[in-house]
């Protein structure tokens, strides 16, 4: 046991125990072999179905604060009080966008409808909008520096770039320096009609009206801008809204509290689709997990804390809200974050969060965790990959908190090169996951092969360290 832990004041009934069992004192791997045999992808499915059902019938997506989220988060929490659980609601509040107006239009040299999607906390239009003529950076298409704008003149006009080398807020920020009216950004995916909301961050370097825009509408603007000047109309508008939301949190009843081991992943989704990849499967197989972990829960040395999170696609909200009202006590209690992310993407590769950071290493501890959801694949004959831990899900508060974390994604956007297909299958040049925030990320769109090699991999690594605490080597 870690001695800079000390017991938490978040532990729900939590009962200590003071020996280990006979079968975790003989094998150290026994709960890792049991939860791995127990948990399948054929049990989750029943949950992933159960979730899907309600998604659809309260409006078609979960994001924050919908019908939809309440619907799946009701089937979590009676499902979990069923397996002898007690479920607490994390509540909280957040700054919120709602799109009024997400309109443009090509009104010359054609009449042309396009259907634009505003980048959460952008500036909206007046509700007149902005009418203006369509202009490119005389430099790199990104638009990412001010030198991109040099020798042309944009000034009073809307600007189209590609998506790519800098944050979309950035772009927005160098355009309006140029002196353009507002943005349209090509998302430039490989599937021409794929489009994906982005967000300005923060929200203070919001200066003019940002959308993007299909690849195959940005391509008929260039094509006819070819021949001559091209004007749109914009109408973006949204309004300030507050949110209120809120995760889930269940512990095993037993098992030490100084090291702590959390699980999760999160429910929300966002509001262009229902989600199931992105990322009800997660949620379903970790649900699995934690039913499975039931009947075991004398056994454990660690206590396990399982977390449904809600407002992610939000900008990690839920979980951020979580990591940041944990005491220093409580934040040395937790020996680990384990993060399930989009685990049955249809042209999926076997992505191990790697322990590393755009900024280098994760806290000390991350690389054994990437070691043992490894080694439980390599005993397999189960290729992986390294993926960065990177900003865009739930392991990033964790880690900045200087809490060591893994975890597995099998993909969004990212397209397979060739060199993978011999490791993964599927189809090189195409992306892990063509339903990415789309409306066909329904059921049909979840790969039941990766989703149960995931949930045994998760599990696995569960059990680990539920009945063995974390010892870093890096």
């Amino acid at each position: 046991m870690n001695p800079r832990r000390i017991l938490s004041s978040l532990a729900v009934g939590a009962v200590l125990l003071t020996t280990a069992s006979p079968a975790s004192a003989s094998d150290p791997w026994w709960l890792a072999k049991a939860l791995a045999s127990e948990v399948t992808g054929t049990k989750a499915w029943h949950h992933l179905k159960a979730i899907s059902e309600a998604t659809h019938a309260h409006g078609g997506n979960r994001v924050s604060g919908s019908p939809g989220y309440d619907a799946a988060a009701g089937y979590v929490t009676k499902t979990l009080t069923e397996a002898g659980y007690r479920v607490r609601r994390q509540e909280f509040t957040f700054p919120d966008y709602e799109m009024v107006a997400e309109k443009a239009t090509e009104t010359a040299p054609v009449n042309r409808a396009l259907h634009p999607l505003l980048a959460y906390f952008s500036v909206s239009t007046t509700e007149a909008g902005v009418s203006a003529v369509l202009a490119e950076p005389a430099g790199r298409a990104t638009g990412c520096t001010p030198e991109d704008y040099t020798g042309g003149d944009v000034t009073g006009k809307i600007v189209l770039v590609d998506a790519g080398g800098c944050a979309t807020s950035l772009k927005q920020v160098i355009a309006a320096d140029a002196g353009a009216a507002a943005v349209v950004m090509n998302v430039n995916y490989t599937n021409p009609t794929m489009n994906i909301r982005h967000r300005i961050v923060p929200p203070a370097d919001a200066r003019i009206p940002t959308a993007t825009l299909t690849r195959a509408e940005a391509q008929q603007l260039r094509a006819d801008a070819a021949k001559g000047e091209v004007s749109l109309h914009l109408d973006l508008r949204s309004r300030q809204i507050t949110t209120k939301g809120y995760n889930l949190i269940a512990d095993t009843p037993t098992g030490a509290e100084a090291d702590t081991v959390v699980v999760g992943s999160h429910l929300d989704s966002v509001d262009t689709t229902p989600g199931m990849n992105d990322n009800a499967a997660a949620a379903a197989m970790q649900l699995e997990i934690a039913r499975q972990l039931a009947p075991h829960a004398g056994k454990i040395k660690n206590r396990v804390r399982f977390a449904w999170w809600d407002a992610e696609e939000k900008g990690l909200v839920g979980s951020q809200y979580y990591v940041d009202r944990l005491s220093p006590e409580q934040r040395a209690e937790t020996g680990l974050y384990l993060n399930l992310e989009m685990i049955g993407s249809p042209n999926f590769a076997r992505q191990v969060y790697n322990g590393q950071t755009p900024g280098g290493p994760a806290p000390e501890g991350s690389k054994q965790i990437t070691k043992t959801i490894g080694d439980y694949f390599a005993g397999r004959n189960l290729p992986t990959v390294g993926l960065e831990l990177d900003d865009r899900s739930d392991h990033s508060p964790f880690i900045k908190a200087g809490i060591p974390a893994g975890g597995v994604n099998a993909g969004a956007e990212t397209l397979k090169p060739a060199e993978w297909v011999p490791l993964f299958g599927g189809t090189a040049g195409e992306m892990l996951d063509h339903c990415y925030h789309q409306s066909c990320d329904t059921l049909d769109n979840v790969n039941p092969t990766i989703f149960d090699q995931f949930g045994r991999a998760i599990a696995w690594t569960t059990g680990r360290y539920a009945v063995d605490a974390l010892k870093p080597t890096g």
